[in-house]
């Protein structure tokens, strides 16, 4: 069934318990006749064959809504809702997961949840129909049998279509044809001298070595004699080569798949093949996009010293070192706003209005990236306070997609784990990534050559090399040291 361009527009609903999108039905919301008929073709000829289907009721689809930018399909995770259920509208239906979150969707009208065409644990792309809503209760039963005999219908071959494309022989005659039926035509072949055709290299060859052409045979299209007939009719050899062979033709994609399947090499004994999540496709898919940006890294050693003093003042008020880096990061970008820049089709780039700092997160199953908005201009005891809902929003997979996508720049922290020093990648459509590794005692040197020992932590930044340069990421990498080395603007 076709839907209308409203059929995708949504409306998320905010909730501290639990993340919903609501869905738009595919019939327009003007008045409709309440016969519909729905004609499904096969691949054979539309004069052979035309199935057609007629609901007599007002049929709404329940389609596969897009909660975020980059989904192009979703999985079902669970029904809220039975067949033959009553709903109003706002109430929840499905819980489908995307590339991102898992998100309850709620319906726009009343009605009765007639069919499931999805089922739990499956995909779907966006858009397409996943249930069907009935208007009534009487229309539950013919709709859920139209919605199988469609589904049956669809699953099936087409064996007619196959079977069409071989032709049938006429049938046999035992009598002959009447005298009086017309005849049919017989090509005929005009009396006469044969006329010669011969290219005007193999006859200016016949009359140098005094072959008559007239008796060559010749081998090229249509009989046409060829230079290399006249020679081989007057017993020399050809000079013109023969052509090269044409090119193998190419290989077919299932081909080339199977070939380089058969070039992996085999599975280990015990071994099992697990397929993606659907995060984790969006992760693969995000990381393969990357690589097709031009990055260069940067790194800078960062004392910690001041940093972890306030850390420990700061802490029992709620404040963690990832918001305490993350506002840090926010008050260097406003100041190097290149940095903060996004370039998105490789022709120009944006500076953007906002610096909203991304946080990588390890979930179980994947990784995302909730972002602090504004995070140059909110204060820090607010900034932690928005950390701590965003991170209990994405471990139960309920972030809103614009907690999620709407990041200018992203940091990554493994100091936690002890690792000292990693690079990041780039993700699309950002100018730069930072990755923060520990913080370690580390023996220094002042610049009157007396040694000292100070705790340092390494910063390493990927960046877009089409729109930041290094002396622009060395500007923002020493602003960014500065405020962490002197944090008490960090409080205000």
């Amino acid at each position: 069934m076709a839907m209308s361009s409203s059929s995708f527009l949504s409306t998320p609903s905010l909730s501290n318990s639990k993340s919903t999108i609501s869905f738009a039905s595919s019939v327009s919301p003007t008045p409709i006749p309440s016969l519909r008929r729905v004609i499904f073709r096969s691949s054979i000829p539309s004069s052979s064959h035309r199935r057609v289907m007629t609901v007599r009721s007002k049929v709404r689809e329940i389609f596969m809504p897009a909660l975020s930018s980059t989904m192009t399909e979703g999985k079902i995770v669970s029904w809220i809702k039975t067949e033959g259920e009553k709903l109003a509208k706002g109430e929840s239906v499905v819980v489908v997961e995307s590339d991102k979150a898992d998100m309850d969707v709620e319906t726009f009208y009343d009605g009765y949840l007639a069919a499931i065409v999805v089922g739990e644990g499956e995909t779907a792309p966006v858009g397409a129909a996943i249930g069907l809503l009935a208007e009534t209760e009487a229309e539950i039963a013919e709709v859920k049998s139209k919605a199988a005999a469609s589904k049956s219908s669809s699953s099936s071959p087409p064996a007619v279509a196959a079977a069409a494309v071989v032709p049938s022989p006429p049938p046999a005659t035992s009598s002959p044809a009447p005298a009086i039926a017309q005849p049919a035509p017989v090509a005929t072949v005009p009396e006469g001298p044969r006329r010669t055709i011969a290219t005007p290299y193999a006859k200016k060859l016949a009359k140098q070595h005094k072959v008559d052409i007239e008796s060559v045979a010749g081998t090229g299209p249509n009989g046409r004699i060829t230079a290399s007939d006249v020679e081989a009719a007057a017993g020399i050899a050809p000079s013109v080569t023969a052509p090269p062979p044409p090119p193998p033709a190419a290989a077919s994609p299932a081909t080339a798949k199977a070939t380089s399947t058969t070039n992996l090499p085999p599975l280990l004994p015990d071994s099992s093949v697990v397929p993606f999540t659907t995060m984790q496709s969006a992760v693969s898919k995000n990381m393969i996009e990357s690589l097709s940006v031009p990055t260069f890294r940067v790194g800078y050693p960062v004392n910690t010293d001041a940093l972890d003093a306030l850390y420990l003042k700061v802490k029992p008020k709620g404040v963690t070192m990832t918001a305490l880096l993350a506002k840090a990061a926010g008050m260097a970008l406003a100041q190097h706003p290149v940095v903060n820049a996004s370039c998105k089709d490789g022709k120009s780039f944006t500076y953007n209005s906002n610096v909203n700092i991304a946080v990588a997160v390890a979930i179980n199953g994947g990784l995302i990236t909730p972002v602090l908005p504004d995070a140059d201009k909110l204060d820090l005891y607010s900034l932690s306070r928005k950390w701590k809902e965003l991170v209990e929003k994405a471990r139960s997979k309920q972030l809103q997609p614009h907690e999620y996508n709407s990041g200018t720049f992203t940091l990554s922290n493994l100091g936690m784990f002890g690792v000292d020093r990693f690079d990041a990648i780039l993700p699309p459509g950002q100018g730069a990534i930072m990755a923060v590794g520990a913080s370690k005692p580390t023996v220094v040197a002042d610049k009157s050559g007396f040694f000292s020992v100070k705790s340092q932590m390494l910063v390493n930044v990927t960046a877009d090399h089409r729109i930041v340069y290094g002396a622009d990421l060395a500007a923002f990498l020493q602003t960014f040291a500065k405020i962490l080395e002197n944090p008490d603007s960090l409080t205000l």
